[in-house]
């Protein structure tokens, strides 16, 4: 009979455990032998035992950090042991797109070269296009859509930094925040290592679907992603952009993929157009009609999505023209081609699927059994910041 608090378990997110069986919700008040708390703060930079709050006698002398313009700070570092990256909270005064797109959070586990997680600091956290709002998620949080908060779990063997990194051009005069980790934890043979890489393509290509997550290779987990989409509406004014479907390759699909979706909001969950919703596994916190641009996410905690050899995640633009959206086009003469094979210009006056192309960005998490993935570098800050 397997203990209350198995291996299994380990990677499983808070919210996992306290809506499991009273079995599983037991490891509340287990003690782990062996295991202890950290917290890595401006107070308290290193974690050290006995050395936070020392700053003005004691009393808030040190709440923050400031990085000025191109320089790098590390937040939390453990070096020499085991342990897991439990949760981390922040929050800054300039919430600004072109801000959250040119902090740069990188991650690296036991000691690697590169870095595990790099993404903008913003679309990091839960929600694309370097727009705040409120939300709440399984794995990422807004409470009140000024702060930053991620509870995935993940784990290291001997070591962890992460490092934050200013490419804005302005100084940062103030950084609050909180990494909460623990270390001397146990991991099983087969623990996997936290992944999250970001991407953008302004515009996509008409036909190419877009690449969520190109190929990578080894074991893991695909956990998800968060998206973000701005409309091209200089050539698709306000038609509908969510038709395309996403397809997930696994272990040495190459033309055609084993997992796929019906349609984009379908694949987060909702049907019929998608409107603004925030879910546990699944939601669009953003969803602006009136600017034309859609934020939202899909995590594959309940429906795992693993892999043995290898993995790449696409999702198709494809829009879809109605008798409420087709004024634009009609006016302007645009041409514009069927969903399908080859390039067929389709009718204006029909209704129906077609090609298109849009600004599309994301930033996709994974597991990985190494803490090195191969994929291309973060885009220089210009490329994530213009046109926002």
């Amino acid at each position: 009979m397997k203990p209350p608090f198995s291996r299994r378990w380990l990677l499983a997110p808070l919210a996992v455990l306290l809506s499991a069986p009273a079995a599983r919700a037991q490891a509340l008040y287990e003690m782990q032998d062996g295991v202890e708390t950290r917290w890595a703060s401006p107070e308290n930079p290193t974690g050290a035992r006995g050395r936070g709050g020392m700053a003005a006698g004691g009393r808030k002398g040190a709440p923050t950090i400031a990085i000025p313009a191109g320089q790098s700070v590390v937040l939390a570092q453990a070096q020499g042991t085991s342990g897991i990256v439990r949760r981390i909270w922040m929050t800054l005064w300039d919430r600004s797109p072109q801000m959250l797109r040119s902090l740069r959070i990188d991650m690296y586990w036991d000691g690697a070269a590169t870095p595990a997680v790099s993404a903008p600091l913003g679309d990091f956290f839960g929600i694309g296009l370097g727009r705040q709002t409120q939300f709440e998620s399984a794995l990422f949080s807004n409470p009140e859509g000024r702060s930053f908060n991620s509870i995935v779990p993940m784990p290291f063997r001997t070591g962890m930094r992460i490092v934050m990194t200013n490419e804005s051009g302005t100084d940062v005069p103030e950084l609050f925040y909180d990494v909460n980790y623990t270390v001397g934890d146990r991991h099983p043979a087969n623990m996997l290592y936290f992944h999250a890489h970001w991407r953008r393509e302004s515009p996509t290509r008409l036909k190419q679907d877009y690449e969520i997550l190109p190929r990578v290779s080894g074991r893991g987990r695909y956990l998800g992603t968060n998206v973000g989409v701005a409309v091209n509406r200089d050539e698709y004014f306000n038609t509908w952009w969510g038709e395309g479907e996403i397809k997930i390759y696994l272990d040495g699909d190459t033309q055609h993929p084993t997992l796929v979706g019906t349609g984009t909001e379908d694949y987060v969950g909702t049907a019929w157009g998608q409107g603004r919703y925030a879910q546990l596994y699944q939601g669009s916190p953003i969803a602006d009609e009136e600017r034309m641009q859609w934020a939202f996410y899909r995590y594959h905690v309940p429906d795992p999505v693993f892999f043995r050899r290898d993995v790449r995640v696409t999702m198709q633009q494809i829009g879809y023209l109605a008798d409420h959206s087709r004024g634009g086009l009609i006016r302007t003469g645009k041409r514009i081609y069927r969903a399908g094979e080859g390039m067929v210009e389709m009718n204006l006056a029909e209704n129906g699927k077609f090609e298109r192309s849009d600004d599309w960005s994301s930033t996709a998490y994974f597991y990985l059994d190494r803490p090195e993935n191969g994929l291309p570098a973060l885009a220089p800050v210009t490329a994530r910041t213009s046109g926002l």
